[in-house]
């Protein structure tokens, strides 16, 4: 018999070719869409995570000829995923929800369901390489998709499948096309799926009460300590953010820290967002763990490079590093991704 897979089908046009990529090699695949959270008339349809998206995915495992199934994982995702991004932001921190998604809703979910489907394998349509127990970067460096991965399970990497990890975006499409999938020419989505109109502000005014630290007004100030101005909430705020800060310094302003304690954004100039050092919480490794003296690729936002660096030190729920270079916005609550060897990712945490 042929092995089974579960496939996670998104009703985007990745997904979609990862199941038909499976088809086509032989395997028994099985279609899964995720109902992550209640769709309501402020979150507007997208690619993905809409209900027009499970109706995709649909009609690609009918085209396919695939069972296809939604799995109501709503409860889930709030907690794990909303509740986070709520709680984060009220810290004064820039949450990531794919990476929450991902480490404790969407693999875990998934496993759960091809076990009791007996499925031997998982499949998703990210662009990253799941090889032989380990995870690597994917081929198309631009679509790099496993900044978001280091947080599942080592027993997840062990059984997945990544059909298109070995694909540019271009030739995922033109798959698409030549089998006839209606999502060949869907739009990406690059918005978090559950914030209206990329507004994630709104999400905290609907989840905190009116009073709440994160969303009253408090000062601007200097790295000097000299109030400039008043911010209307520190939760509106981000790490590097430039935008709605005064003028006037005769160079341009950045937030470059933020004291919620004070509810305190503190702006200062370009250099003073360059950090040397990066330390992790919540550690994940999907490798064996690094020692002190070690050296590896760390990388602190999605679209950034990533920047060799060294252990300074390693406990078992931190991990500080030295950078070669400086990297302009270490936030808090972003992921920092650590890489090996052949782009492998060792594993990560979250920039404390």
């Amino acid at each position: 018999m042929s092995p089974r897979v579960l496939v996670a089908m998104s009703g985007g046009v990745d997904s979609s070719v990862a199941a038909a990529r499976l088809v086509e090699q032989g395997y028994d695949v099985v279609g899964a869409t995720m109902k992550l959270f209640c769709y309501g008339d402020d979150v507007p349809d997208r690619p993905c995570c809409s209900l027009d998206s499970i109706n995709d995915a649909r009609d690609v495992a009918a085209a396919l000829g695939i069972p296809h199934y939604v799995l109501n994982l709503e409860d889930r995702f709030n907690l794990h995923v909303i509740q986070n991004f709520v709680s984060e932001y009220s810290r004064g921190r820039t949450p990531i929800p794919c990476v929450r998604c991902n480490s404790f809703t969407k693999f875990r979910d998934l496993l759960a369901h091809a076990d009791a489907l007996d499925c031997k394998y998982i499949a998703t349509g990210h662009y990253a390489v799941a090889r032989a127990g380990k995870l690597f970067r994917g081929q198309d460096r631009t679509k790099d998709q496993s900044y978001f991965l280091w947080g599942i399970d080592r027993a997840v990497v062990a059984r997945m499948l990544t059909p298109v990890g070995e694909l540019s975006k271009s030739e995922t499409r033109a798959y698409a096309r030549r089998l006839g999938l209606t999502t060949a020419d869907k739009e990406e989505s690059v918005e978090i799926c559950f914030v209206p109109n990329d507004d994630y502000a709104s999400v905290l005014e609907r989840h905190l009460p009116a009073d709440a630290p994160a969303l009253a007004p408090g000062p601007l100030v200097t790295t000097s300590g000299d109030v400039i101005g008043e911010h209307r909430g520190f939760g509106r705020y981000t790490i590097g953010q430039r935008k709605g800060l005064p003028g006037g310094a005769g160079a341009p302003r950045y937030v470059v820290a933020i004291h919620p304690e004070r509810r305190e954004v503190v702006v200062g100039d370009a250099a003073e967002l360059a950090g040397h050092r990066v330390e992790l919480e919540e550690i994940n490794w999907l490798a064996e763990p690094l020692a002190a003296g070690e050296r590896c690729e760390v990388q602190v936002r999605y679209r950034a490079r990533g920047t060799p660096a060294v252990v300074v030190q390693q406990e078992p729920e931190r991990l500080t590093l030295a950078l070669e270079t400086p990297v302009r916005a270490i936030t808090p609550g972003q992921s920092g991704v650590l890489y090996g060897n052949g782009g492998q990712v060792l594993g990560g945490g979250v920039i404390g």
